[in-house]
């Protein structure tokens, strides 16, 4: 169980707050923890370390933080529902689930900061319990037919 809420508008909207009052600037991207050595900061025993995380990067003299979020759109919700209606593979507790995704749109559910150091990328992550299962359903749907991957233009959108 995530220990954020269900829209993490709010935690974004304080890091930008937090990192700017630290005189540190933002560099929206998204780090590929999978591509690039990396290490993810551990959030087990405080989710708001965030803030630690920050005073880390400032130390070392990172003047600036990759920032990223991800919020629901209700144009990825219709193609990830009528990806599942329309798969082979996709079972109707797979549909149900997406379906009930649709509270969802318009909140943030992933939020990434990242700073470089000495090679590596530092990594923080924080994700509601529904981005979850919107990346089980979105690789579900990508395995029947190549949702949003082979789709053209999707590259440019993000």
């Amino acid at each position: 169980m995530s220990p954020h809420p269900d829209d993490l508008t709010g935690l974004k909207d304080d890091m930008t707050a937090f990192i700017e009052g630290l005189g540190m600037r933002r560099f929206f991207g998204y780090v590929e923890c999978d591509e690039v050595p990396s290490v993810l900061w551990d959030t087990e025993h405080n989710p708001d370390g965030w803030k630690d995380f920050v005073e880390l990067a400032k130390a070392t003299g990172a003047s600036f933080l990759t920032m990223h979020s991800w919020t629901l759109e209700h144009e990825e919700f219709d193609q990830l529902s009528q990806r599942l209606v329309e798969g082979d593979f996709s079972s109707e507790d797979d549909v149900e689930e997406g379906r009930w995704l649709k509270t969802y749109i318009g909140k943030t559910g992933f939020v990434q900061l990242g700073w470089a150091y000495q090679g590596c990328m530092f990594v923080f992550e924080a994700g509601t319990e529904w981005y979850g299962h919107y990346q089980h359903l979105r690789e579900l749907s990508d395995d029947a037919g190549g949702f949003m991957i082979d789709e053209p233009g999707s590259d440019e959108e993000r």
